[in-house]
């Protein structure tokens, strides 16, 4: 079989950024107004009061500090409480493909590639801008690349699963050199209004480039082996689409935004996940002390400490299982891409790690490397 290689990682990241201080100003800005509005229905028992946040609740909640986002004055009004991003003409490139492009070319950049060295565009994201032309497409386009490419999503999961739909076609030799793009424009789905979700989400961008091992540049990342798992769940949940437009920020349409069941979501997804990578090392005869890194999904830092531990049978230290949850807050497919492109320069050769994704769906993708000579 042919030996498939990880040879760079790109990361586009937004210049503004909310810290949870100023989100938590916006939004118990917009709550007082709610129930000063609503006081008589309030009263009444028709209306439900809206509780404040706080920064103690938020970090207690998920570990996140900050975010990047594309737009924060939108956010941060408490009369608007959703980013405002103009649309583009036709003849513009589109601000998604903007975000990918940026972090594609970083990893072009440090394999030493060009366009004409690659073969296929996989932009696998949680939120696609639009339903057609595929986002990838017009990625592939900008940066003057041949071949083909389409779009896939697995929400949170999706770059994991393209890594392994980029390994596959490898294998199979369709390609020799494919790059996965996972722009992700989270701020956009996420309800500001909700106290249990509306510090959760950030904006991003990061890129994969997946090659044939033998065209692979010195100090790549060989690929053990991936695994995928779906399992259907209705815990996370964004109802938005083609059939069902609504307005930009779903006012009065909640369940057109992101809807999550935290407490099940937690509850289910842990031990799944533990069980998955568990079950992928022991088909791969790796044990827990061949790993030095765990580059694990970015959505909660609670649900990673207790992944990592069931893993490594023990707590995993900052250095085995790294965070950039407090910085970037939850970016999606992106968030385990941030941490093993921020964290793995240190890696020495022949050491192991897992990239591992998991969210809506449910999904969740496992991906272990090695780092080669």
């Amino acid at each position: 079989m042919t030996a498939v290689a990880i040879s760079a990682t790109g990361l586009f990241t937004p210049a503004q950024s909310i810290t949870n201080e100023e989100l938590v100003v916006a939004f118990n800005a917009y709550v007082e107004r709610f129930n000063a509005e609503n006081a008589a229905a309030i009263a009444d028992g028709v209306v439900a009061a809206l509780a404040p946040s706080s920064t103690e609740f938020i970090e207690k909640a998920s570990g996140i500090k900050a975010r990047y986002v594309m737009d924060k004055a939108g956010i941060l009004d408490p009369a608007i409480m959703c980013p405002r991003i103009p649309e583009r003409p036709n003849d513009e490139i589109s601000v998604m493909a903007e975000l990918g492009v940026a972090a594609a070319k970083e990893a072009m950049a440090r394999a030493g590639r060009e366009g004409g060295d690659i073969d296929a565009v996989l932009c696998a994201a949680s939120n696609m801008q639009r339903a057609y032309p595929a986002m990838a497409v017009e990625i592939q386009h900008a940066l003057g690349i041949d071949g083909y490419a389409f779009d896939m999503n697995v929400a949170c999961s999706s770059a994991t699963f393209g890594i392994q739909t980029a390994a596959d076609f490898i294998r199979a030799g369709h390609a020799r050199s494919v790059l996965v793009v996972n722009p992700e424009i989270c701020s956009g789905h996420l309800n500001w209004r909700d106290r249990d979700s509306h510090f959760i989400f950030g904006d991003v961008g990061t890129a994969i480039l997946v090659e044939r091992a033998d065209i692979a540049p010195s100090g790549s990342w060989a690929i053990l082996g991936t695994k995928l798992k779906t399992k259907f769940s209705n815990n996370i949940r964004n109802n938005f689409g083609f059939l069902n437009r609504a307005a930009p920020s779903g006012e009065g349409k909640p369940d057109k935004l992101f809807i999550q069941e935290g407490r099940k979501v937690f509850k289910e997804v842990v031990p799944m996940v533990a069980d998955m990578i568990l079950g992928h090392m022991a088909e791969l005869n790796l044990q827990p002390e061949n790993l030095r890194r765990l580059w694990l999904h970015q959505a909660n830092a609670n649900m990673n400490r207790l992944i990592s531990e069931r893993v490594l049978g023990r707590e995993a230290t900052p250095q085995e299982s790294p965070t950039v949850l407090d910085e970037y807050a939850n970016t999606s497919s992106a968030g385990s891409i941030i941490a093993f492109h921020k964290h793995c320069d240190d890696m020495q050769t022949g050491d192991r790690g897992l990239i591992c994704s998991f969210g809506a769906g449910y999904s969740a993708g496992t991906v272990f490397v090695a780092k080669a000579a």
